[in-house]
């Protein structure tokens, strides 16, 4: 894996702490020099991927929350890149800490594209799957950051990181993931 890091609350009792976790899958998409994100009307760009739900596997989550965000469908599900765990206060349960769990996977996607189904916060931040180059999202990302804005999406940071550990790794050089 390329990367395996704690965001937020480093270390938590677990013992005496009451831990709210989700699971979540992320895919990462290339095709030559642009990786697949998802773009919000706050100007931020977010790897596509959600929660997994009760007895679905991570590639069963993939294929749902890419198809949903984007309209992709995948073809195949490859390596598992990283894991990324989010730990902070919780802010709907202040006696509890929130810690989410996002595994990240290389996809393959067929050229073939369907009709996004948004969840109704997806559809108010009016998400649109667009290609990308690493850099400009990481550009884009890293501008919104440096605002502070109370306003940003709760995954910026987070993206931002990985899409970081790819560009450094050279992934988006080396690899094309998307069936030609």
């Amino acid at each position: 894996m390329l990367f395996d890091c704690v965001l937020g609350l480093q270390e938590v009792d677990n013992e005496s702490a009451n831990i709210n976790h989700r699971e979540a899958v992320r895919a990462i998409i290339l095709h030559y020099d642009s990786i697949l994100m998802v773009h919000s009307n706050k100007g931020d760009y977010k790897l596509p991927g959600g929660g997994v739900n009760n007895e679905e596997s991570h590639g069963e989550a993939l294929r749902r929350e890419l198809r949903e965000e984007t309209g992709y469908i995948i073809n195949n599900v490859k390596d598992k890149v990283g894991v990324i765990t989010e730990r902070n206060w919780d802010k709907y349960d202040k006696d509890s800490v929130f810690e989410m769990t996002s595994h990240y996977y290389l996809c393959e996607v067929s050229d073939e594209q369907t009709l996004q189904q948004l969840d109704d916060y997806e559809a108010e931040l009016d998400f649109r799957p667009i290609w990308i180059h690493v850099d400009e999202a990481i550009c884009s990302n890293e501008e919104i950051l440096k605002r502070h804005n109370n306003s940003a999406n709760p995954w910026l940071y987070r993206e931002t990181v990985v899409l970081n550990v790819l560009k450094a790794s050279r992934i988006p050089k080396n690899l094309h993931a998307k069936s030609d």
